[in-house]
């Protein structure tokens, strides 16, 4: 029992382009954390829905919530350390909640969706430390272009924005571990320094004094 209370589950949340992945990545390296990813590059709802996001809404967001739940599953059978690429919270508290008031997802469908989730949040654990990856628009948006993704192309500035918005309610409400990085003056990918810091904040925050 004493050896499955040692393995940590850690969740990476923030904005499109706020360094999730990269950062769920490195991380893992760094510690020998198992890594969980999004799905994003076989996703086959994500392109249809940026050019169309009221037709696709709902189906995306369906889907994204099937896959995250079942990695949760996996998560809390796993038996080891580990760490997840965006969490099961913020469809709902992010993306559902900011479709459903810009009016691209009807009032049917995202009570639904909600009824849904709540269903399947009952019977999940929390992470261990949630790190949130703070990063205004600007930012956002050198970073989405860098990747390059086609189907990232027709994000508006307004939609991230608003993200944002939502994010910054959510993390304040958020009453579990967290771990809150403005990331707009790091650059934890290419260096060295920027990651030694980061990394320095997770050990600090999971394996301090008083922990």
């Amino acid at each position: 029992m004493a050896e499955k209370s040692n393995n940590k589950y850690i969740a990476v949340a923030g904005n499109i382009g706020a360094g999730k992945s990269s950062l769920t990545g490195l991380l893992g390296k760094n510690f020998n954390w198992k890594t969980y990813y999004e799905s994003v590059d076989d996703n086959p709802y994500l392109s249809d829905f940026y050019d169309d996001m009221r037709r696709w809404s709902f189906n995306l967001q369906i889907y994204f919530l099937s896959s995250r739940f079942r990695h949760q599953k996996e998560i809390q059978e796993a038996g080891k350390s580990l760490i997840q690429d965006r969490t099961i919270y913020e469809d709902v508290e992010i993306f559902a909640k900011n479709l459903h008031e810009m009016g691209l997802m009807s009032d049917r469908d995202y009570e639904n969706y909600r009824s849904l989730f709540h269903e399947m949040v009952a019977y999940l654990r929390p992470p261990d430390l949630l790190i949130y990856l703070r990063a205004d628009v600007p930012t956002l948006v050198r970073q989405i272009q860098q990747r390059g993704r086609n189907f990232e192309n027709t994000i508006r500035i307004e939609y991230l924005e608003r993200l944002n918005g939502l994010y910054e309610d959510w993390i304040d409400r958020y009453n579990h571990e967290k771990l809150i990085i403005d990331t707009d003056n790091l650059d934890f990918v290419n260096n060295k320094e920027d990651l030694g810091k980061v990394i320095e904040l997770v050990e600090q925050r999971l394996y301090g004094l008083f922990n």
